[in-house]
């Protein structure tokens, strides 16, 4: 048997849509405006606790944390970061494990390394360590973001809520930009809100960059229909001044 299809099954599973076999997904899509006796034994009762009456929009299980787009960015970069150790350790060490010498340059001063003499190597390994660790990790989240599933996300007249086993969020609609992504399809879709807040990134080439926070609504049905509920409120809520001409 082939070892390496326990590692790729589940990945498979992960990342194909489960067409046809919505009723098993776990998520629950509700477009009303008012708490029906149905819905409020449907979703999770800590949920209406949250809620204490307020009536909500749409309340939705996202089966993602992140979009299986941004997932793959992890084991994208963690791979190049993986090729890049394994080319300077197969031209660096390589050899010396053959009993032959090495020569780099260091500073643009050339230097010898070879099996009795092992110092100069010692820089150059410490590179390669933090390049190997750095592809580890971001390979190891990777995975965690492939398997981690969504919270609830309940829309209110007034805020967002966003709901887990052990924590619950709740952002009001003032704090949304108004800035909406949404990719996929109608049975499996994205949606993507930009915060007001952020911070700065700053960046070696050019000034610092804003980049704000994100909210991540992932692998959801309906999501076309849910995101002009998200605009209708968001822009009920906009407290930026209208522009004059």
């Amino acid at each position: 048997m082939n070892w390496y299809l326990f590692f790729i099954a589940p990945i498979i599973h992960q990342i194909t849509p489960h067409k046809g076999l919505n009723n098993k997904w776990p998520f629950v899509l509700y477009l009303t405006c008012y708490n029906s006796p149905m819905n409020q034994e449907t979703i999770p009762s800590e949920i209406n606790n949250v809620l204490a009456g307020e009536s909500y929009d749409f309340a939705v299980k996202a089966n993602r944390k992140i979009p299986l787009k941004k997932t793959f960015i992890y084991f994208e970069f963690g791979l190049i970061f993986l090729a890049v150790s394994s080319f300077a350790i197969r031209l660096l060490f390589w050899p010396i494990f053959m009993g032959q010498d090495v020569h780099f340059k260091i500073n643009d001063l050339p230097v010898v390394a070879g099996p009795g003499h092992l110092t100069p190597l010692i820089l150059p390994a410490i590179g390669i360590s933090l390049f190997l660790l750095g592809g580890l990790t971001l390979i190891a989240y990777g995975f965690y973001f492939l398997y981690s599933k969504g919270a609830w996300h309940i829309g209110t007249p007034k805020r967002l809520i966003i709901y887990t086993a052990n924590k619950t969020r709740s952002i009001d609609w003032e704090q949304f930009s108004g800035d909406i992504e949404i990719s996929g399809t109608p049975e499996d879709g994205n949606i993507t809100l930009l915060l007001r807040t952020g911070k700065m990134v700053s960046q070696k080439r050019g000034p610092d960059r804003y980049v704000p926070d994100v909210i991540y609504i992932a692998r959801i049905q309906n999501a076309f229909e849910i995101e002009p509920l998200l605009r209708k409120r968001i822009k009920e809520k906009d407290t930026t001044p209208a522009k004059t001409i």
